[in-house]
């Protein structure tokens, strides 16, 4: 199983398109969740910049 950023479903650097997909889910559910859980959770903004050097994006198919 690859992990790659998304290049087709991003707003900033595709982490909650990543996500999204490997859950099936709406990316757009997952990036409310993550605007909710901020205020509680300020890790979650380390997570995701680590996340963005650390994941590369995928390439187009």
């Amino acid at each position: 199983m690859k992990i790659a950023r998304s290049i087709y479903d991003r707003k900033i650097a595709g982490i909650c398109g990543l996500i999204g997909n490997k859950l099936n889910v709406d990316s757009n559910l997952i990036r409310i969740i993550l605007l909710l859980l901020l205020p509680y959770a300020r890790v979650l903004i380390l997570i995701y910049i680590i996340c963005i050097f650390i994941i590369p994006n995928e390439y187009d198919k």
